[in-house]
């Protein structure tokens, strides 16, 4: 075990499965954001330059030049950048990368990996702090991915990378530099199993992306006046491990949803009603939502501060409920 970054767990788990496969290539290699995490990138090129490549901007392009290497027998990763660039190739990834299995009876796969980073980070502005997981979430096909930790993260990029399936990591540039206690050796998370990050007796929170570190402090805090929270990661939202959320709701009785992407149809939407639908008989009060408000983001900091998912926010939500 060693103490490693987010960005340096993600790295690891790259080169490990590039060393293992050599149908994987990287376009684009802005995967460590433009911190200074971004160094890592050298480490990549040192090693597999000849598999990295650098397009011109056009993540339309670049998404189905993905697609078509995938169905034709290599395993690509797709460097998005910001999360909310993936609207320029919209079509490409609904249209084409998630229904290609299905349409073609099962005759096509689509083994590739997109990767974006998504949210709320200082200054982002409407067309910058996007967190488009529950729109990609309505688009069938797609495996979604939300790392929460540096162990996490290295995991699950080597199980997108072994999935023959099209599947995006929804990374989070406030993420990057987290650390932890990390395995030197290789490992896989398998997607579909939800993590629980801290036991609880009095309340359940689900939580995902950057809001999984924000609702493990809250949850610390909230201990100082007595209350127990049970943090729940779900790590992955295709395949959802329903079984997880609903058995940790019924051990607590109540639900507090924590998600980055707006409250009207967005992640904690879909948790919320999937515990409404099964799970109502183990609730004892209203489930409650911390979301973003259904604005567009500002650029202004003050404003943006406004609308950002904080510690406090959630502790507020906890003792309103």
């Amino acid at each position: 075990m060693t103490q490693k970054s987010y960005a340096e767990a993600m790295l690891e788990g790259l080169l490990f499965a590039m060393e293992e496969d050599q149908r994987i290539n990287l376009v684009g290699s802005h995967l460590f954001g433009l911190g200074p995490q971004r160094q890592l990138s050298a480490q990549l090129r040192e090693k597999f330059g000849e598999r990295i490549i650098d397009p011109p901007i056009s993540e339309s392009a670049a998404v189905a030049l993905g697609i078509g290497a995938a169905m034709a027998g290599d395993r690509p990763v797709i460097d998005i950048g910001t999360a909310s660039f993936v609207f320029e190739a919209w079509s490409q990834l609904v249209n084409e990368a998630g229904p290609a299995h299905y349409m073609t009876g099962g005759q096509v796969s689509v083994p590739v990996v997109f990767h974006m980073l998504h949210g709320l980070r200082g200054g982002s502005a409407a067309q910058h702090g996007a967190s488009p997981q529950a729109m990609l979430w309505n688009a069938p096909g797609l495996e979604i991915v939300l790392p929460a930790s540096a162990r996490d993260v290295k995991g699950l990029i080597r199980s997108a990378l072994k999935s023959d399936n099209p599947t995006v990591i929804v990374g989070h540039a406030k993420l990057l530099g987290l650390e932890e206690e990390v395995p030197d050796e290789d490992y896989t998370i398998p997607f579909g199993v939800a993590d629980i990050k801290r036991e609880g007796r009095d309340l359940t929170m689900v939580a995902t992306s950057l809001m999984v570190s924000r609702a493990l402090e809250a949850a610390e805090q909230l201990a100082k006046s007595g209350i127990e929270a049970e943090v729940v990661d779900p790590r992955t939202l295709v395949p959802l491990d329903k079984a997880a959320i609903l058995g940790s709701v019924a051990k607590t009785g109540r639900l507090v949803v924590i998600d980055e992407a707006n409250v009207s149809c967005g992640v904690a939407s879909e948790i919320a009603a999937l515990v409404a639908a099964e799970g109502f008989a183990d609730l004892k009060a209203p489930i409650t939502r911390v979301c973003r408000p259904d604005v567009p983001v500002p650029f202004s900091p003050p404003l943006e501060e406004r609308l950002t998912v904080t510690v406090e926010r959630i502790v507020e939500a906890v003792n309103a409920g």
